[in-house]
């Protein structure tokens, strides 16, 4: 690849490198988009056919998302594997108050799915390796200054280094950007003093594909939905969320006694828990930058914003956000200016800007609110959670946010817009 011979680069190809770069080969055909990712890849090395493993990491895609996969043509294929979310079931441990939502009451199929990582990475690959999407890998952005093309971006492939004039650097390389910080960008980082634990289980009853958010006075968790998309088995994905001495305490237990604890925390709504995966954990902090963008440079994804996961909002936020800088390269293309112009990002910046602030700020809240023991505002708690099943108004606002709805698309074809759904 010769100098100036890019109008992207999109550092990282991840899920959310892979799906802006999809989506710029939908919305802008034109612009020349060049994807750095450190892990090789071949089209020989894509499995002819995928299986399912019991202890994939999974993401939950919200409602919203599956449009904006459906836009991309991708969600046919996805939902081979996508496991639907039909009911969510809001409770706080040893409190009266409960909230439920059901897809049928909004007309929907589902709320959300839950989706193996692995293969929705696998789909991405399949659509971008049709697209003119180029691919430096195994390689990594180790460096980037501003030239009179846009940026000139430093590459590093084993013991090699090269240097790439482009228009624009995206930075899609994760919550635990390296790139950010050796740019300079200032993030702002809260420390929640506990660790997300993830795992799939196995439940003696079915899930039925009810999706709970429980409120412990120790920590939320969350037990999803996970297997098959059609019929309604006896497999969750759990996030559980422990303090420090408590997350050695599991980690160090049988798989029997792990089960044992998680029965004693979250209760016997799905029967008895009979069997606990491999467990991956981390610790838990919300990460936001104030200025993600700069001239000919953004953040989008993790390196953005990284959320609180009980929730399940964090992927559907960073999706919402390529579609919106995904506008505003396609505007730009049309107008015939660099997708690095300032005045390009920032608009995508303004754009995106409100709902990263609403649901980040949605996202802190329910932690903040349910991770208090006091009384007077467990009481006060309770009562919010029964008046959103009284309330339609309140719940259809709730419903929105859990569905990932209201959010702006890009469209194929046609000017984008925000879903009016």
């Amino acid at each position: 690849m010769k100098n100036s011979d890019t109008d992207v680069i999109i550092a990282g190809g991840g899920l959310a490198g892979a799906t802006l770069a999809l989506t710029l080969a939908r919305v802008a055909p034109n612009l020349r988009v060049t994807v750095v990712e450190a892990f090789p890849l071949s089209a020989d090395a894509l499995p002819d056919s995928y299986q399912p493993s019991y202890d994939a990491r999974s993401t939950a895609l919200a409602w919203g998302s599956r449009l904006i996969f459906e836009e991309l043509g991708l969600w046919s294929r996805l939902s081979e594997h996508a496991t639907p979310i039909q009911q969510i079931h809001v409770s706080d441990r040893g409190h009266f108050g409960a909230t439920r939502l059901n897809a049928k009451e909004y007309e929907q199929q589902a709320l959300g799915y839950v989706v193996d990582n692995r293969w929705m990475g696998l789909c991405l690959m399949r659509e971008l390796l049709q697209t003119n999407t180029q691919w430096q890998a195994p390689a990594e952005v180790v460096d980037m200054t501003p030239s009179e093309q846009g940026v000139s971006v430093t590459l590093k492939s084993g013991d090699d280094t090269s240097t790439v004039t482009a228009q624009c650097l995206i930075v899609a390389d994760g919550g635990r950007s390296g790139l950010r910080e050796k740019l300079g960008f200032q993030a702002s980082h809260h420390g929640y003093n506990q660790n997300a634990l993830i795992a799939n289980i196995t439940t003696s009853d079915s899930h039925q594909f009810v999706a709970y958010e429980r409120f412990t006075d120790a920590g939320p968790m969350a037990l999803l939905p996970h297997g098959s998309p059609s019929r309604a088995g006896h497999q969750s994905a759990l996030v559980w969320t422990l303090s420090d001495n408590e997350l050695a305490d599991v980690l160090a237990m049988s798989e029997s006694d792990k089960c044992q604890r998680l029965q004693e925390r979250f209760g016997w709504r799905l029967g008895r828990f009979t069997r606990m995966g491999e467990c991956n954990h981390y610790p838990l902090t919300l990460t936001t930058v104030g200025e993600p963008i700069r001239p000919g440079v953004a953040l989008v994804g993790n390196a953005a914003h990284a959320l609180h996961p009980v929730a399940g909002q964090g992927f559907n936020l960073a999706l919402r956000g390529l579609m919106t800088l995904a506008e505003q390269f396609r505007l730009a293309a049309e107008q015939g200016r660099p997708p690095g112009d300032f005045q390009i990002l920032r608009r995508y910046h303004e754009l995106h800007r409100p709902d990263w602030q609403q649901t980040v700020q949605f996202s802190d809240s329910l932690i903040r609110i349910f991770g208090q023991s006091l009384a007077p505002i467990a009481a006060v708690r309770d009562a919010g959670l029964i008046g959103l099943d009284l309330l339609p108004g309140a719940k259809r606002l709730f419903a929105r946010k859990a569905m990932g709805t209201g959010g702006r698309r890009a469209v194929i074809n046609g000017p984008a817009a925000s879903d009016k759904k």
